[in-house]
């Protein structure tokens, strides 16, 4: 009895050239939207910004631009008052990234543990991020008042003379700082909490077992498991330091960021050179100043974090 040989397989037909051109592109198709709207709300202003920091452009007539070249670059740093806000920036931005991260990792550590109410707690954290950056500073601006406010009250109360919060420059500088960290404490504190939720329990209780007290632990596991995120959050702060705008322009309602500039950072000078002077061109200048700054306090912060990765692992 001989066999039936068996059915060759029928190769399937290939695809019209039009499914194969669909196919090809479809990708394409699905991902134009994003891109469409990037370029024309994102790459197109960033690039007529530089277009327009390269002439004389006026509020009063936008349409009338004078090449100027580097002529608005130039200016920038002959203005003292562009150092001032470049200083500014800095030392507002240390006085408000530095206690807020550190305050914002203790509190994700206490977090961590199991606490009553930890829910609550957690939602109340994001209460101060949800808070208007309007209404928040023009309560703030009330608590730090030279004559009524509550902080000089209670400074008086511990035998503390009157600090006068909008005229003096550091104080100037801390209460808006001030300001800022109790908006984003609990913000970068739950993006803690959630890094050292993915940390392995099992790394815990290896060094539990080898006699590792708490606050090792969090030395030496959960610092080391939060690097990546760590460095998140000091990137992105540092890019929010770079473009305060809101407090500083809202606590004293001055776009010279007080009597005599003590706390004017570059996004409010950039506001005062286009809305109050009505130099576009400068404006243009200054934000694509803060922009190459941006990228450089970014890729520093990069650098940093490679360099240190490359040499724990060398151990």
């Amino acid at each position: 009895m001989s066999l039936a040989a068996p059915a060759k397989a029928v190769p399937a037909p290939r695809p019209p050239a039009v499914r194969r051109l669909w196919r090809a592109l479809s990708p394409y198709a699905y991902v134009a939207p994003f891109f469409s709207l990037f370029a024309a709300f994102g790459l197109f202003p960033l690039v007529y910004t530089a277009y327009v920091s390269l002439h004389r452009v006026e509020l009063q007539d936008p349409g009338t631009m004078e090449w100027r070249g580097l002529g608005n670059y130039t200016a920038l740093l002959g203005d003292e008052f562009f150092w001032t806000a470049l200083r500014n920036t800095f030392t507002i931005g240390l006085l408000s990234t530095v206690p807020q991260l550190v305050m914002a990792l203790g509190l994700a550590h206490l977090l961590n543990h199991r606490l009553r109410g930890r829910t609550f707690l957690r939602t109340a954290m994001l209460l101060p991020y949800a808070t208007s950056v309007a209404a928040a500073t023009l309560v703030f601006a009330q608590l730090f008042g030279r004559d009524f406010g509550l902080v000089n009250y209670a400074l008086g109360l511990a035998g503390v003379g009157p600090v006068d919060w909008q005229s003096d420059t550091l104080a100037s500088q801390i209460a808006v700082s001030t300001i800022v960290v109790w908006r984003w404490t609990g913000y970068n504190a739950l993006i803690y909490l959630a890094g050292m939720q993915s940390i392995p329990s099992e790394l815990y209780e290896a060094a539990e077992m080898d006699g590792a007290s708490r606050l090792r632990q969090f030395f030496h596991v959960t610092l080391p498991g939060l690097r990546p995120t760590i460095l998140f959050t000091v990137v992105v702060s540092t890019i929010g330091a770079t473009q305060l705008f809101g407090e500083p322009l809202l606590f004293e309602g001055s776009m010279s960021g007080g009597i005599s500039h003590q706390y004017q950072t570059l996004g409010l000078y950039l506001y005062e050179q286009g809305w109050g002077f009505f130099h576009l061109g400068r404006a243009a200048a200054i934000a694509w100043v803060m922009f190459l700054l941006i990228l450089v306090l970014v890729g520093a912060n990069a650098l940093v974090a490679r360099r240190r990765s490359r040499k724990e692992a060398g151990r």
